[in-house]
């Protein structure tokens, strides 16, 4: 029975365990393949193409997962608006509805952007599928341009018009709205610093009347983070170490039709300089020697820029030395219980990382080379953070871009290489410039010329002006090479035709026809050389029947041969608006290598200014020039005159020798003229561009020549005037008002107290 019992166990046993097998093969035989496959619907795209993106084929098993999986292949291509997969037995009935082709794109309601500014930024264009994602992605696209642009109740709407063949016209209807501005900017937490004074140096403004012209009093998100940045940076280079710029807020008003903007910051403690040091574990290197030329003293308020500017030095000098791999970090540590940091600038072996490769992204006018051959560093050089910086530093310097940005990231699998990545956004490089105005020595004034600053993307500039005044006639075409036969060589051609009034300094007129070729490099960052030859032909005529002796002795053409040479070092921290620093130029010109002047003239310029507080310069400026003619007097265009621009409170000429009888200023052969000029705020936004000025001038000048022949009143003796004015940097050119009164002259001095110059470009 026992026996039985476990015969009976062993046969249900295997009975179970065949049960799946049998199943198996049962569903086996339900199991159905394809036989066929049809497709139908497609007009432009192939059956073959079709089924590859299906991934079935004849033989393969008909199921609700792999015909699933295949309809979801072909919408993910995006060809297709509809699919649907029929199974006919063991046939796939494939039909598809192809996605249209657009045809023409259109924008309609746009008055403030262009239709070229918004095809840039749609994906949708001619001979290219439309999809409804594409369409919606586009309007986000159009969007964000317009509320970057400051319209934030801008609406717009994708249309399309059906065509034959499949194809369709796409319009995007768009109603702008008005424009959203900036109504206000508020500051949290400082205490140091007005409102007024943090929001001159972010880039958003407030919308003001005398702000039509610019895009900044409207919202930009990139620009409040940019905004950021630039309140952070301000505060460092003020001394606050431990600033944190923590929120920076905007809120739309409910009818969008303002901004209210935020910042919310702590100031922390503002610290001075205490102790300066350096420490390196380079062997060999002299940092006693380094120190020297250190741009930072202790008792100085700390000042992140300047301490990037000595990390710049400190990289430089050791990368000469031979040290291509050198990380230079400045440890800023605080005195406890005081307002003092001391810096330890630790100068160590860098990691040995070389530069890949260089790309540019974004320039389309901009020729690639323009932009590389102001990089400090070339692909394969050692990695050095601050010619890099320097590089960007030259880029945004050409003026040809609105944006620029530089990154750097590792090369996979190669941990010793770098590449650089610089993306631009160009901006427009040319220019229509018209002017009207008045200045005391010109007279009216109608300006106009055209110029290119990036020539045909080659970083070339090409420029023609025109100026017709009533004591002044002026034509030029001006061409300039920057980086000629390749090299960091300016090269230049300059062409004019001018004529000049000048009865009532010295009663003749004067022109003057001719070209130059000029040729300029640097030497380094701060010094720099360029040399001239000129060729022109002067006339003096139109003298009066009144006039001096040596004037009359003057009329007529004379050819003018002249090479001239200047070099000038410029350590200022801007050469539009200085406020810091010092330039130094000499310049020499010599005449006489054919044609008829014979003279050599020697000049020397020098500024120096001091930043006294927030927009509050001193100035410094001299000038000294002597002219020495070879075996003849030089003529009087070419001597020199005192008053004017150079002394003012004086006219033109007005401190210089003249003859007692017609009393012409005749020029002298040398020039001395000094000027100490106090720069300050008038409480005016400083995007106004109006500035004050407190100023004195002292000068003096040479002896007419031939003596002898005439009559001269003239005195060696100084001159000086003092003076208040207002300069504008207005949409149509710079404007200067001076209102001065000499009070070192002479009695037959010619005065003036109010000077004007006005002129030039909107």
């Amino acid at each position: 029975m026992v026996k039985t019992n476990k015969i009976l166990c062993a046969f249900f046993a295997l009975a179970f365990s065949l049960m799946p097998y049998h199943y198996a093969l049962a569903q086996s035989e339900d199991v159905e393949r394809i036989t066929e496959i049809t497709v139908s619907g497609n007009q432009r795209i192939e059956n073959e193409t079709i089924l590859s993106y299906m991934r079935l084929d004849k033989g393969d098993v008909i199921s609700d997962k792999t015909m699933n999986r295949a309809l979801k292949n072909l919408f993910n291509t995006g060809l297709f608006a509809d699919v649907n997969l029929e199974k006919d037995g063991t046939v796939l009935k494939v039909a598809v509805k192809e996605n249209p082709i657009v045809n023409q794109l259109f924008f309609d309601g746009n008055k403030r952007m262009q239709d070229e500014q918004l095809i840039d930024e749609v994906q949708l264009k001619p001979r290219v599928i439309y999809t409804k994602s594409k369409a919606q992605k586009d309007v986000e696209r159009l969007v964000s341009l317009y509320q970057r642009g400051g319209r934030f109740g801008v609406t717009i709407e994708p249309k399309i018009i059906e065509r034959e063949q499949n194809r369709v016209d796409v319009i995007y209807e768009i109603d702008e709205g008005p424009t959203t501005y900036v109504r206000k900017i508020i500051f949290v937490g400082n205490k140091a610093f007005s409102d007024s004074t943090l929001q001159d140096n972010i880039m958003t403004k407030e919308d003001r009347w005398y702000r039509f012209l610019s895009t900044t009093n409207t919202y930009d998100p990139d620009r409040m983070a940019y905004d950021k940045e630039l309140l952070r940076r301000f505060y460092l280079s003020k001394g606050y170490i431990d600033v944190e710029i923590e929120t920076a807020v905007a809120e739309l008003t409910p009818d969008k039709e303002a901004f209210f903007i935020t910042f919310t910051l702590k100031e922390g403690k503002r610290y001075k300089i205490g102790k300066v040091s350096m420490k390196t574990t380079l062997e060999g290197l002299d940092t006693e020697a380094l120190q020297k030329d250190f741009p930072i003293v202790t008792g100085d308020w700390y000042n992140a820029d300047k301490v990037e500017d000595v990390i710049q030095n400190i990289t430089d000098a050791v990368g000469n030395l031979g040290h291509a791999f050198v990380d230079v970090t400045p440890n800023i540590k605080p005195v406890e219980g005081t307002n003092i940091v001391d810096i330890v600038f630790d100068i160590k072996e860098g990691a040995r990382v070389f530069i890949n490769q260089i790309n540019i992204n974004g320039n389309v006018r901009t020729r690639d080379d323009v932009i590389r051959r102001e990089f400090r560093v070339v692909e394969g050089d050692a990695f050095n953070s601050a010619k890099l910086r320097r590089s960007k530093q030259r880029i945004e310097n050409l003026d040809f871009f609105s944006r620029v940005e530089l990154d750097t990231k590792p090369v996979a699998g190669s941990p010793d290489k770098t590449d650089v990545d610089v993306t631009v956004e160009e901006k427009s490089t040319g220019s229509l410039t018209l002017g009207v105005g008045w200045s005391t020595y010109d007279g009216a004034l109608i300006q106009t010329g055209i110029s290119e600053r990036n020539f045909l993307g080659r970083g070339q500039y090409l420029g023609f002006n025109v100026a017709l005044a009533q004591k002044r006639t002026e034509y030029d075409i001006s061409f300039t090479e920057p980086y000629f036969l390749g090299r960091d060589l300016a090269a230049g051609v300059d062409l004019f035709n001018m004529t000049h009034d000048l009865q009532d300094t010295s009663s003749y007129d004067q022109s003057s026809l001719g070209g130059a070729l000029r040729l300029s490099w640097s030497y380094n960052e701060e010094l720099r050389q360029s040399v001239k030859y000129t060729l022109r032909e002067d006339e003096i005529s139109d003298v009066d029947p009144d006039a001096s002796l040596y004037i009359k002795e003057q009329e007529g053409k004379a050819l003018l041969s002249m090479v001239s040479q200047s070099i000038s070092y410029d350590r200022r921290n801007s050469t539009i608006r200085p406020s810091d620093g010092y330039v130094l130029t000499l310049s020499n010109d010599i005449a006489g290598l054919g044609g008829d002047d014979r003279f050599l003239r020697t000049d020397v310029y020098a500024a120096k200014y001091f930043p006294l507080a927030d927009e509050w310069t001193l100035a410094f400026k001299g000038h000294a020039g002597y002219i020495l003619g070879f075996g003849q007097d030089v003529r009087i265009n070419q001597r020199y005159f005192l008053g004017g621009n150079d002394l003012r409170g004086f006219e033109q000429g007005g401190a210089t020798g003249r003859d007692r009888a017609s009393q012409d200023a005749l020029g002298g052969d040398w020039v001395l003229t000094g000027t100490a000029e106090l720069i300050f705020p008038l409480g005016l936004p400083q995007e106004m561009g109006v500035r004050g000025r407190l100023f004195t001038d002292v000068g003096a000048t040479g002896e007419p020549p031939d003596t002898g022949k005439y009559t001269i009143d003239y005195s060696s003796k100084p001159r000086a005037s003092v003076g208040f004015g207002i300069s504008w940097d207005s949409p149509m050119g710079t404007i200067n008002i001076d209102i001065a009164y000499a009070v070192l002259k002479e009695d037959y001095d010619k005065t003036e107290v109010f000077r004007l110059n006005f002129g030039s470009g909107f």
